[in-house]
C-alpha cells in the first residue's frame, strides 16, 4: 500500500501543471474575448468570410465565364440586328413593289374604260372576206406578242390568244380586239397586284419577328454586361463588405461597347405598322 501511495504521490505534480494549464487556457481566451470583443469579432468574421465565399481561383473561373456568355450573347445580338435590318430592306423593297404594281393595274383600267366609252360608237364596217379575217388574226396575233414582250400578258394568256379561247376571237374588229387585250392586261396587273401584296405581308412578317429576336437579345446582352462585376474578390475580403458596396460607379461593358445607342426609328413607309429599323 506504501509502494502504491508512494508512486501516486510522485505524479500528483504533474496532474496538477497539466490541470493548471488547461484552466489557465480558456481563462485567457474568455478575459481576451471580454477585454477585446471586437477583434475577435473581425477575426473570426474574416475566417467565416473566407470560408464562405470562393477562392480567387473560383471567382476567377466564374468572371470567365460571365465574360464568355456576355460576349457571345453580344454577337448573336449584333447577328441578329444585322438579319432585322436585312428583312426590314426586303419588305420595304417588297412594299414598293407594291406601289408600282398598283400604280401599273390604275393605268391599265384607265385604258380599259377610256376604250369601253369608246365602244359605243359604231364600228366602221369593213368587207367580211377571208382575207379581212385573215388581217383580224395576224393584227390580233401580233398585238399579243408585242404585249407580252412589254411584260403586261402573263405567258398563258398569250398562249390563249394564239390559240384562239378563253375569250380571245380573231374575226373580232380590231377596235374590239384591242379592248379585250386590254382587258387582259388589266386582269394580268391585278393578279400581279395581288401577289406582290401577298408578298409583302410575308416580308412584313418576317421583318417583325426579326426585329423582336434582335431587341430581345439586345436586352439580355444588357443584362449579362450588367451581371458581369467590376471588383475583385480580394477587396470583398479585405473591406468585409458587401459587394454592392463596392462596386463603384464603373458603367457596364455593354454601356462601353455602345450597345445602348442602338435605338429604334420609324420608316417614312405608309400603309401599315412600321417595322422597327436597327
Amino acid at each position: 500500500m506504501q509502494t502504491v501511495l508512494s508512486s501516486v504521490l510522485l505524479d500528483v505534480p504533474q496532474a496538477a501543471v497539466i490541470w493548471l494549464a488547461l484552466l489557465v487556457v480558456p481563462t485567457v481566451a474568455v478575459a481576451g474575448l471580454v477585454v477585446r470583443p471586437s477583434r475577435f469579432r473581425s477575426a473570426v468574421g474574416g475566417r467565416i468570410r473566407q470560408a464562405v465565399l470562393p477562392s480567387s481561383l473560383e471567382f476567377a473561373e466564374e468572371q470567365r465565364e460571365r465574360d464568355r456568355y456576355a460576349e457571345e450573347i453580344a454577337v448573336a445580338a449584333e447577328g441578329a440586328t444585322s438579319t432585322a435590318e436585312r428583312r426590314r430592306a426586303e419588305w420595304v423593297t417588297a412594299q414598293d413593289e407594291v406601289e408600282s404594281a398598283w400604280q401599273a393595274y390604275q393605268a391599265a383600267e384607265a385604258v380599259v374604260r377610256r376604250l369601253d366609252a369608246a365602244a359605243a360608237m359604231p364600228l366602221p364596217r369593213t368587207v367580211r372576206t377571208p382575207a379581212e379575217y385573215a388581217d383580224r388574226e395576224r393584227f390580233l396575233h401580233r398585238a399579243a406578242r408585242a404585249t407580252f414582250e412589254r411584260g403586261q400578258l402573263s405567258a398563258a394568256q398569250l398562249e390563249d390568244a394564239l390559240a384562239h379561247r378563253n375569250g380571245w376571237d380573231p374575226r373580232l374588229h380590231p377596235v374590239e380586239q384591242e379592248l379585250v387585250l386590254q382587258r387582259a392586261v388589266r386582269d394580268n396587273l391585278l393578279d400581279r397586284h395581288r401577289v406582290a401584296h401577298q408578298r409583302e405581308q410575308r416580308a412584313w412578317r418576317t421583318a417583325e419577328l426579326a426585329a423582336a429576336a434582335a431587341r430581345s437579345l439586345r436586352e439580355e446582352a444588357l443584362r449579362a454586361a450588367e451581371r458581369t462585376p467590376e471588383v475583385e474578390p480580394v477587396s470583398l475580403l479585405a473591406d468585409a463588405r458587401p459587394a454592392a458596396e463596392t462596386s463603384g460607379d464603373a458603367a457596364p461593358a455593354a454601356r462601353r461597347a455602345g450597345i445602348e445607342n442602338t435605338r429604334e426609328l420609324t420608316p417614312a413607309a405608309t400603309g401599315r405598322a412600321a417595322v422597327p429599323a436597327f
